[in-house]
């Protein structure tokens, strides 16, 4: 019997010819990340063990994103903390505010992690990186002190669940879409403790972007990671990130290794799809309901990248914000922030009516900018719409693709935004894909 491309990775990490689904390994970590909510925790559990050492200051990196520039005062304590922390164990990969932006995307972009490679955090999203053809995973503060410490992790090697997809995703119809769809499907445990890997050829055509938008929301069907299979468009990507093909291992799924589940998607009858309150997987028909929102906010680590923003602006050029509804854009990264300024959408953004923030996770997980208040109704990119997750318990979060944001922020209510399609655009085809 052959193995997953998830197994193969965790096998050689091991020193294994072989693993299967259920089985407890020793899987030695190549990269640990650390950010400043959940790091601090772990370094107190080793601190009090007289375990303050860490593995490989080489192999960590350090990013404070959740809650920067820091809020308030236990905020600056926790960034305090991890600063000074990573200057006194010698930690090279340390990235200062004004400098980084959220974590997940900036690692992505670092030419850090590679194909074939492990890597652990304290956060649930990294399985982001999985798009890159590694095995990365959250992981809960226990964990990430013996990561820290050793180096290592025991995992249970998960199952694998693959979702193929044929054909060619329709005009307005996004990456987040097609994840919100499988989830719908699923459900919010659907893949509890699996591997997410996608293939098809809809995934070939994708870039990057839309690939970091399928593994990073597969912690929200329950998986371990998402993953996707290295192929050119993945070598271009990290080769303009400094990163040649000599320096990582590429693995793929045998054609005989078992997959618990196969689900068969077809892209063209993916539609602009809804998330509705409360869990990720109560997916709806974009404008299936015109319901009012006060709320619109782009941003995240699943959609706060440059190419989400250029499909904001498609939508917003020439339009307005609706008058009762306020709009908050969070670029994800410095780079992006950049990027958008040097285009001027940052200045369209404005125009519309639209506020736009400083690169944090924000209010994704009421935090700040843009944290929601008794009833409040807010159609958001990000990637959960549980109770509380952006700020008062009695708040409604829908989520949506940036260009559904968008729309409705225009509207003023949710709708579908293929009513704002430009004119002349091909099946497929975005103004950020052009």
């Amino acid at each position: 019997m052959g193995m997953t491309m998830s197994e193969k990775i965790l096998a050689a990490h091991a020193g294994l010819a072989q693993v299967a689904p259920g089985q407890l390994i020793e899987c030695p970590t190549d990269w640990v990340l650390c950010h400043e909510v959940t790091t601090p925790a772990a370094l107190r559990m080793l601190e009090e063990r007289g375990m303050d050492s860490v593995f490989d200051p080489e192999r960590i990196v350090a990013i404070p994103d959740h809650t920067v520039p820091s809020m308030d005062i236990k905020a600056a304590k926790l960034y305090q903390k991890l600063k000074s922390w990573a200057k006194e164990k010698g930690i090279r990969h340390f990235y200062e505010v004004g400098r980084a932006g959220i974590a997940h995307v900036v690692l992505e972009n670092s030419g850090l992690v590679k194909p074939g490679e492990t890597l652990v955090s304290g956060d649930s999203h990294t399985c982001n990186a999985g798009a890159l053809g590694c095995f990365a995973t959250g992981v809960g503060s226990t964990d990430l002190a013996g990561a820290i410490y050793l180096g290592k992790v025991w995992f249970k090697v998960p199952e694998t669940m693959l979702i193929r997809v044929r054909g060619r995703l329709g005009p307005g119809v996004s990456a987040k879409d097609l994840v919100l769809e499988v989830i719908r499907r699923i459900g919010a445990d659907g893949a509890n403790y699996q591997v997410m890997e996608w293939v098809g050829e809809t995934i070939d055509a994708m870039d990057m972007e839309a690939r970091f938008t399928l593994t990073n929301m597969a912690i929200e069907a329950g998986a371990k990671t998402g993953i996707i299979a290295v192929d050119q468009t993945t070598r271009d990507f990290l080769q303009a990130r400094g990163v040649a093909p000599q320096q990582y291992t590429e693995y793929r799924s045998d054609p005989d290794a078992r997959f618990v589940r196969v689900v068969e998607v077809e892209a063209d009858r993916v539609e602009p799809t809804v998330a509705y309150p409360h869990i990720p997987s109560n997916g709806h028909l974009a404008g299936s309901d015109p319901i009012r929102v006060d709320q619109a906010y782009v941003g995240s680590c699943t959609n706060g990248r440059i190419g989400d923003l250029r499909e904001v602006a498609r939508i917003l050029r020439g339009r307005q914000v609706a008058e009762h509804v306020r709009m908050v854009i969070v670029p994800a990264t410095q780079a992006v922030y950049r990027q958008a300024a040097s285009e001027g959408l940052l200045e369209l953004f404005v125009d519309a009516g639209a506020t736009v923030s400083y690169p944090s996770c924000g209010a994704c997980l009421g935090m700040h900018s843009g944290v929601l208040g008794p009833g409040d109704v807010c159609i958001s990119s990000t990637n959960r719409n549980f109770v509380g997750r952006m700020g008062d318990p009695s708040a409604q979060i829908y989520l949506a693709s940036p260009a559904t944001v968008a729309a409705s922020a225009v509207a003023g209510y949710i709708t579908d935004p293929r009513r704002f399609q430009t004119p002349g655009q091909t099946p497929g085809e975005t103004d950020a894909s052009r």
